[in-house]
């Protein structure tokens, strides 16, 4: 029997871990399910006071982006024309291919109870609240400013498309101070 030289071993062990790489569940890419489908997002969470944004599944964190507010930010928003991003539980309720900005995903705002604490005030609520990239037209990557939003929140383009995949209709929103 002849010896087997290491590096032949070396290659065997690298040969394994190429192929069966993608499809060992402890090597896959956590963002991908056994089939290498993209894993989508059953929650989402904005933190305003972080400037962040996580993508979660099963309570772990899929994504995190820094994000955009409104260009009033703190607090929740209270009625229409206060440029604050809402606080509270919310449902993203459909997609916006062609809006003014690159892409845009629906959050539910106004909630009932947003309804009822501007009814008690004698206001509008407001709407149109939105997760988008920059506005059409702007073609840099970055964000244009910090909170410069009317009230959503914004990303990057490129992030806007990644989220646009990983983000169901019907995804609970939960957006905390």
């Amino acid at each position: 029997m002849r010896p087997v030289k290491p590096s032949c071993v070396i290659g065997f062990i690298w040969a394994s871990i190429l192929l069966f790489a993608p499809t060992h569940p402890l090597l896959a890419d956590a963002t991908e399910d056994p089939n290498g489908s993209p894993v989508r997002a059953d929650r989402v969470l904005v933190l305003k006071s972080l400037r962040t944004m996580q993508l979660l599944k099963d309570g772990e964190v899929l994504r995190e982006y820094k994000i955009s507010l409104g260009a009033n930010p703190k607090g929740p928003k209270t009625r229409r024309g206060d440029n604050k991003t809402p606080e509270g539980e919310y449902i993203i309720e459909g997609r916006i291919a062609n809006s003014a900005f690159h892409r845009a995903l629906r959050i539910s705002y106004p909630n009932i109870w947003d309804l009822f604490r501007a009814y008690e005030r004698g206001v509008k609520p407001g709407g149109n609240i939105t997760i988008h990239g920059l506005p059409n037209g702007v073609t840099n990557k970055y964000r244009m400013k910090p909170d410069w939003t009317k009230g959503c929140i914004a990303v990057s383009n490129e992030e806007i498309e990644e989220i646009w995949e990983l983000v169901p209709d019907g995804t609970p929103i939960e957006i905390r101070p």
